[in-house]
C-alpha cells in the first residue's frame, strides 16, 4: 500500500476530543455508532465561519494549522478545514477515509465549480457520507452511502440519491435535505480520489475569489437538532424544519456577542474590534 500524502502526525487526539466535549471517551473503536457519536459532538461543537477569509488572512490547510485554529483557538472554519481535520481525528481512530471534493447546489440546477469537501468513511463494513463542515444544511450524523438512504436526526431529514450518468458524466451522488415543500438539493459529488492540490486549489479560489460567496462578507451557520442559524453580515436567521423562519438585524458590536453567543465561537478583543470595524463597512 502506498503512503498516505495527508500528514496526520501532528494531530493531537486528546485536545480535539476535549474540543469536541468527548473528554474521557477513549477507547474510540472505528465502528459506525463511533462514527456517529463524533459527528454529532463535532458540529455542536465546531461553527462553520468564514472570518479569517473576511480578514484577509491566510488560512493552511495543513493538520497542524488547523489543528491551531479550531481545537487550540476555538475557533470555527469553513468546510474545506473543518472536515480535512475531522478526517485526520477518524483516520487515527483506524477508519478508512476517503476525501471527495463536491459541488454545492443549495436547490440550483446549475453546474457550479467543487467548493466543498466532504468524506466517505467506512465502518462496519460500509461507505457512510460523513460531512461535519457543511454547516446549517448539513448532515447532523453520517449517511449510509446507499441509494435512497435516509436519516432523520431531531427534526431534520437528509437523504443520498445516486444520479445516473449525464453524456459523458458519470453517475454521481446527490445528497438531499427535506424541507416544508419537497427535497432540497444540498450538494453533489463523484465517488472519485483526489490529491492533495486539488483541495488547495480549491480552498484558493473559495477563500480568495471575488466570485465567491464567502468573500467580502461574514458568513456563519450552525445546525442543531431543532433549529438552523446563520448569520450573514448582520442579519441573524433562525430556521425550523415547519417552515418558521425569524431573522434579526443586528448593530455591529451585537455581531460580536452573537458570534461568542450563538456560535460558540472564541473571539479575543483584537479579532473582536477588528470584525465590529469590517462588518460596519460592510453595511
Amino acid at each position: 500500500m502506498s503512503p498516505s500524502p495527508w500528514d496526520t502526525t501532528p494531530l493531537d487526539l486528546d485536545a480535539y476530543l476535549s474540543r469536541i466535549r468527548l473528554t474521557g471517551r477513549r477507547p474510540l473503536p472505528p465502528t459506525a455508532a463511533t462514527l456517529r457519536t463524533l459527528q454529532r459532538a463535532h458540529t455542536a461543537a465546531v461553527s462553520f465561519e468564514n472570518l479569517d477569509v473576511l480578514l484577509g488572512r491566510d488560512m493552511p490547510l495543513d493538520t497542524a494549522a488547523l489543528q491551531r485554529k479550531i481545537v487550540h483557538a476555538g475557533r470555527g472554519g469553513y468546510c474545506f478545514e473543518q472536515n480535512l481535520l475531522f478526517a485526520a481525528v477518524l483516520e487515527r481512530l483506524g477508519f478508512p477515509v476517503v476525501r471527495h471534493l463536491a459541488r454545492v447546489r443549495r436547490g440550483s440546477t446549475r453546474v457550479r465549480r467543487r467548493s466543498h469537501t466532504t468524506l466517505v468513511v467506512e465502518a462496519d463494513g460500509r461507505p457512510w457520507l460523513c460531512d461535519a463542515g457543511f454547516g446549517d444544511e448539513g448532515p447532523l450524523e453520517p449517511v449510509p452511502l446507499t441509494p435512497g438512504a435516509t436519516v432523520t436526526t431531531g427534526d431534520w431529514t437528509w437523504r443520498l440519491e445516486l444520479e445516473p450518468p449525464a453524456g459523458p458524466a458519470p453517475e454521481q451522488w446527490a445528497l438531499r435535505s427535506l424541507h416544508p415543500d419537497g427535497w432540497f438539493d444540498v450538494y453533489s459529488f463523484r465517488p472519485e480520489h483526489h490529491a492533495p492540490d486539488d483541495f488547495e486549489s480549491a480552498h484558493y479560489w473559495t477563500s480568495h475569489h471575488p466570485r465567491s460567496p464567502f468573500t467580502g462578507r461574514v458568513v456563519v451557520q450552525r445546525g442543531d437538532d431543532h433549529a438552523r442559524h446563520t448569520l450573514t453580515d448582520r442579519t441573524l436567521a433562525v430556521r425550523y424544519a415547519d417552515g418558521r423562519l425569524l431573522r434579526t438585524e443586528l448593530a455591529p458590536d451585537e455581531v460580536v456577542h452573537v458570534l461568542r453567543g450563538t456560535f460558540g465561537i472564541t473571539l479575543g478583543a483584537q479579532d473582536a474590534v477588528l470584525l465590529q470595524q469590517r462588518v460596519a463597512e460592510l453595511t
